[in-house]
Parts: structure tokens; sequence; C-alpha cells
């Protein structure tokens, strides 16, 4: 991501501050309220200030190697206007506006409505995926031929690690990562550690897995609270994990419950590890 100077970015911050407090009214604290939660989902978030013309003094501009989505108040409405909305799962219908576009998608916000927090802040995550995603060169294969993935939030880099993952163990990721998407829906994505993350928003990750040289291990997390047990040991006592090698027939029914099960428990908070 090419960043601006310090000095910028000071002069973007305080001219999307300024705004806010122009504003004067329900226009000013959503605009306030959107700009708090696209930092807390992305606190490396960059604020720019562009299209100054003598017509339109700038519009706000949330930026993650490359624009994620920019924040325009007109008299009734405060548009959000995502710059590759049309390729980002929606599954709460966040998206109100420009849907007959092949590239952006917007939300537009009126007077007194309120915007689900939550699957706005998934929202950012997976444009900033996206955006780096798209600048990504091919994945180095660490050992055991395990994809080396950019920590990152959304579908994007788990869909990048899969397509890197070499062989045959390509398409058991796939058919884990549908397996999922079915039995889980709404279900958050992540990579980290090298290891596509799967887990429920506020609740925690209960299930990732990582490629080894002659197998697939899927961990769950709190696999010991899991019926029956998933049968791989750890010397963690709550992890349990499953193995996949190349001509293993697996018991999808099997382990469909199993995901099931660990996504209904609360799962393992990742920044808590050291």
């Amino acid at each position: 991501m090419k960043k601006p100077d310090a000095s910028e970015g000071q002069y973007a911050s305080e001219r999307i501050s300024q705004k806010i407090v122009e504003l004067g009214d329900w226009r000013g604290k959503v605009l306030g309220r959107i700009r708090k939660l696209i930092k807390d989902a992305d606190p490396q978030v960059v604020e720019e200030w562009k299209w100054v013309k003598p017509t339109n003094p700038g519009t706000p501009v949330w930026s993650h190697d490359g624009i994620i989505c920019t924040g325009e108040s007109y008299k009734t409405v405060v548009k959000l206007t995502f710059a590759k909305g049309a390729a980002l799962k929606d599954p709460s219908r966040l998206f109100n506006a420009s849907l007959e576009g092949n590239v952006r998608r917007a939300i537009d916000i009126h007077e007194g409505e309120v915007i689900d927090e939550t699957a706005f802040k998934a929202l950012i995550r997976e444009a900033v995926a996206l955006n780096g995603a798209g600048k990504k060169k091919k994945a180095k294969l660490l050992s055991g031929g395990n994809p080396q993935i950019a920590k990152a939030d959304g579908a994007a880099p788990v869909k990048a690690y899969i397509a890197a993952m070499p062989g045959w163990k390509r398409d058991i990721g796939r058919r884990l990562d549908a397996l999922i998407v079915r039995t889980v829906p709404g279900v958050r994505k992540a990579v980290k550690w090298n290891s596509p993350f799967y887990g429920i928003e506020d609740q925690g990750w209960f299930l990732s897995f990582h490629t080894f040289t002659n197998y697939v291990k899927v961990t769950f997390f709190y696999g010991r609270s899991l019926t029956p047990l998933p049968p791989g040991e750890s010397k963690h006592k709550d992890v349990r994990y499953f193995d996949i090698r190349k001509d293993d027939e697996v018991d999808e029914k099997q382990l469909a419950s199993w995901i099931r099960q660990a996504a209904s428990i609360p799962g393992w908070d990742a920044s808590s590890s050291k």
C-alpha cells in the first residue's frame, strides 16, 4: 500500500473531523459513528480527502491497499460507496443502493436508521482483504507444502490460501471450506499463522486447518467438547484434531456434525495468544 506522508494523513483526518462538525445534525453523528466502526474493523486504515473541486469541497475516503469506501453526505442521506462492493459477499444485505453496476455498491443511511454494526465491520474487513489479495504475488510454500499467506480477515485470504495448496490437498481445502460455509451460514473467515480460521463474530474461532506433507490437519480448538471426540489428540487439553489424507473417504455427515457443535459453543480468542 502506498502510504501518504504524515502531513497528508493528518490533513485528511482533520478535514473529516471538520466535516462531521460542520454537518451538525444526524448526518454528522452517522458519519462519525461509521468512521469509528471502520477504524475498529481495520486499525491500519488510511483516511484520505479526495476529489476537491470548485463545486465540491471534497469527500472522506478510507483506504487500505486501495479505496475501501467513501462517505458522502447529502440532504437526506449519508452514502457509503464501496469501490469493489460488487465483489463482496453481503449476507446481511447492507448494500441498498448502486446495485446495478458491475463494480461499486453503496449503503444509503437515512435519518433514524441504524446499521448492523457487526455486519458492517465484517464487510470492511472483507474489502480490505480483497484489496490486499489483488496485490499479492504467488504464495510461497513453507514446510510440508503449507502456503504462506499474510494475516488478514475475510474470505479473500482464505480463498488465496486454498488456491495455493499443492496438488490433491487443494481439493480437500475447497471441500472443507464449502462444508463449513454450508454448515455455519455467515461464518467469519481469516488467515492467521498461515492457516485458514473459521469463527463466529464476537464468539471466537472454532476451527482451522493446516497443510502438511501427507495430510491436511483440521483443528477443533475446543474439540474435547464434541461428541464423539475427533480422533486426534493434542498436548493442549481442549484441542482435538482430524487428519485427512489423499485417499481417505471422509464421513462428511460426521464432520459437519463436529463443525456444527464447535460453532455452537464459545470459541478461542486468538488475541489472547502470545
